[in-house]
């Protein structure tokens, strides 16, 4: 499964580990992904996810992920939230 959350595309960073005697060796900085169901009130259901923490607090802020995918640009979104996002605006 990709380490890859599927509503805002946020992936693994890459950078340096430096210790106290400043030696530098790579590492990866991981996102805290969760697997969720949300609720989608046009959809009339739960989707399951993987998304970070950071975006679930972002979608309960904006409303619920129906007004979440409907506020945020394409550019933004992942191309799985492209898609559900499609789904969303046709059933209006």
């Amino acid at each position: 499964m990709s380490k890859k959350c599927q509503l805002t595309g946020k992936a693994y960073l890459s950078g340096n580990k430096v210790s106290h005697a400043n030696n530098k060796t790579k590492r990866r900085y991981i996102p805290n992904l969760q697997t969720i169901s949300m609720m989608s009130d046009k959809l009339k259901g739960k989707i399951k996810l993987r998304v970070a923490v950071s975006t679930i607090r972002t979608v309960e802020k904006k409303g619920g992920l129906d007004q979440f995918l409907l506020k945020t640009s394409n550019s933004k979104l992942h191309t799985h939230a492209i898609k559900l996002k499609k789904r969303i605006l046709a059933i209006k």
